[in-house]
């Protein structure tokens, strides 16, 4: 048993090991446009370059060895989503505030579990999120001095299943903390939905079956409130219990956006939870140009989540989520164990955002949230949102002015479906040769590309969101594209 000293890192060596990985992240940065976009390792390569078992004996104040694992091993090993290249599924911003941020809540080594454990980790988290309702036009029911209220969550999969919660709670005028839930209640959701509703069904234990696909129009591939109508008009007089409907603003795979309105008018009806996925797209309304995608929400929105961590130049995680009554999401998720009790949280005048979320544990995600919104401001926020739309829509208009593709879906925000035409082939050997382009612009290492199918048919998926993308580089990836297909006809 070794009985020496801790080799803890002392305030001195966390100074100057932490300007060097500082350093080292500025410079990152600085020549991340001359790193391949997706990461050409093989598969089990970085393991194959590590060794098998840990160290008995530590670097001892040295970094060196580290460092360079992380520059030989671990780098070649990332595909780099802050590229200015990378286009593919949605962005995953990261800034320089948003960094110093996570730094902040780190070194501070908080667990915000109760409001008691550190209250300026609770309270400086309702102000970012009552200053989000703000910035994006949400509305005043989901601020935190009334009867609703917002949380930070660790993504909207993991919102969309306390929404989930909240809205069996309400359902069962609360009867599902304690009796559980029968097979008879019933989620509603399109086929453009984000599959983390399916899961949270699962994981509620109402199994895939509870889950309603409703129609889309083909057009708009947004939800047809008609038909949702239709199947909880349907479900009701079957015996069965509508408990929550699932509508979306940016869907993944188009950025299709729900009638939230028309929707909300069904699920008022009927007494139906209506939980708002706008994991992308919310972030856009911080430009008053954009704020009608959450038509409806004012009205008819139970809950409400959008991701600062995809396109709000805040690094993952950060999920932004609001309730109208947080007395079903609290009623759902509160459990109070003697060894939790404390005297703020009996007094009934607090938040602990514990009874907010799956997890008991919590980082102080605030911290890097305000760092953003502080340094950028709403005009920061704004010019970055609207600069990548604008690019968006530049490239949407060469799409649509070059016969040999099409665009396939509507583009409001800051994603382009296109489609080479292909002419003389059959449907599925047009599709191999568009997977094909795909796959050969991802090899390049200038471009990061994924794709979707809209009508059954591939089409490329152009994301622009990459804080440090420019026109030059959405000019770029259009002549490759346009070269590669040229070069598979």
């Amino acid at each position: 048993m070794s009985s020496g000293p801790v080799p803890h890192m002392s305030p001195d060596e966390f100074r100057e090991h932490g300007r060097r990985v500082v350093d080292w992240i500025a410079t990152y940065w600085e020549r991340l446009p001359t790193l391949p976009v997706l990461s050409q390792v093989s598969p089990g390569q970085v393991r194959a370059g590590l060794p098998g078992t840990p160290p008995r004996i530590g670097s001892h104040g040295s970094l060196d060895a580290l460092m360079a694992d992380l520059d030989e091993v671990v780098l070649p090993g990332i595909t780099h989503w802050q590229h200015p290249g990378f286009m593919a599924y949605f962005p995953a911003n990261a800034s320089g505030p948003s960094v110093l941020g996570d730094l902040l809540s780190s070194g501070l080594g908080v667990q915000g579990m109760l409001w008691a454990t550190s209250p300026a980790c609770t309270e400086l988290e309702q102000v970012m999120l009552d200053w989000l309702v703000d910035l994006l036009g949400l509305p005043a029911a989901f601020r935190n001095d009334g009867a609703g209220g917002g949380v930070i969550q660790d993504s909207s999969s993991g919102a969309n299943f306390v929404a989930l919660q909240a809205a069996l709670h309400h359902a069962t005028d609360g009867t599902s903390v304690t009796d559980g839930v029968s097979g008879s209640h019933i989620v509603y959701a399109s086929s453009q939905t984000h599959s983390s509703v399916e899961k949270a069904a699962r994981m509620a234990g109402l199994g895939s079956r509870a889950v309603r696909t409703v129609n889309v129009d083909p057009a708009t591939l947004a939800m047809v409130p008609a038909h949702l109508a239709e199947l909880v008009a349907a479900d009701r007089a079957a015996g069965l219990v509508p408990a929550m409907v699932a509508a979306t603003i940016g869907s993944t795979s188009t950025t299709a956006i729900d009638p939230v309105a028309e929707i909300g008018a069904v699920c008022r009806q009927h007494g139906v939870w209506l939980h708002i996925d706008a994991a992308f797209a919310g972030v856009a309304a911080v430009s008053p140009a954009l704020r009608w995608i959450n038509d409806g929400v004012a009205d008819y929105a139970d809950s409400y989540c959008t991701d600062a961590h995809k396109w709000l130049l805040t690094n993952f995680d950060a999920t932004a989520f609001w309730v109208r009554d947080r007395r079903h999401l609290t009623g759902a998720l509160s459990i109070l164990p003697e060894y939790l009790r404390n005297q703020a949280s009996d007094s009934g005048t607090v938040v602990d955002y514990r009874d907010w979320q799956i997890e008991l544990g919590r980082r102080f995600r605030a911290l890097k949230l305000w760092m953003v919104i502080g340094w950028y401001g709403a005009d920061g926020l704004r010019a970055h949102i609207e600069g990548h739309v604008a690019l968006a829509q530049e490239l949407a208009g060469w799409v649509e002015a070059d016969d040999r593709f099409e665009v396939v879906a509507p583009h409001p925000l800051s994603l382009v479906c296109l489609r080479p035409r292909w002419p003389g082939h059959e449907d599925e050997e047009a599709d191999g040769l568009t997977m094909s382009v795909i796959e050969s612009l991802n090899r390049s290492g200038k471009v990061f590309l994924t794709h979707t199918k809209v009508a059954g048919r591939a089409v490329i998926r152009v994301a622009i969101g990459a804080p440090a993308t420019t026109h030059e580089h959405v000019q770029d990836v259009w002549n490759l594209i346009r070269a590669e297909v040229a070069a598979h006809s």
